[in-house]
């Protein structure tokens, strides 16, 4: 059984092992690299403050007492929009319903947030999360997302709109 549980900045090493091991695990789906938050980059004091984004939500899946995956809404720059961000999942247990559950999670926290939107940026060449994405109603909203380190190509971003009865 998948459970899901809610992280605030005290609980900065859990996401820290969960994050280095996403970056690690599938650096192509990740703008940051696992090099910047290694080294010098590695500090409570970063990891705190990534948990700490005002009026986030932090969200680990749990199998067995382990972390399995993370993913994080925070507010997005529209005001009736929040930003889907970090989703990763273990490849132990994907395709068993987990990345649905965070989905889900954010989803439903946008809406008690009065949010209208929820949003993300995927990489161009992630066809698995972009089928998530798509099979949740996110679609591609046509707007350039941020330059990827070859200098040519964007993130891809995608939206969907949420209804604030049902959500997921």
């Amino acid at each position: 059984m998948i459970e899901l549980s809610s992280l605030g900045p005290d609980d900065w090493p859990v996401w820290r092992d969960l994050r280095l091991a996403a970056l690690a695990e599938a650096p192509y789906a990740f703008g940051s690299t696992l090099a910047e938050w290694q080294g010098q980059g590695d500090r409570e004091e970063r990891w705190r403050d990534r948990l700490g984004i005002p009026r986030s939500h932090n969200v680990v899946a749990v199998r067995a007492g382990g972390p399995v995956g993370m993913v994080s809404g925070v507010p997005a720059e529209q005001p009736d929009a929040v930003e889907l961000i970090s989703m990763w999942v273990s490849p132990t247990v994907r395709g068993q319903g987990v990345g649905d559950l965070l989905i889900g999670e954010i989803a439903q926290w946008a809406v008690q947030r009065d949010a209208r939107t929820l949003r993300l940026s995927v990489m161009p060449d992630n066809r698995a999360a972009i089928a998530l994405y798509e099979r949740h109603g996110f679609k591609d909203t046509g707007e350039p997302g941020d330059l990827l380190p070859d200098g040519v190509r964007r993130e891809w971003v995608m939206a969907k709109a949420l209804d604030p009865v049902v959500s997921g």
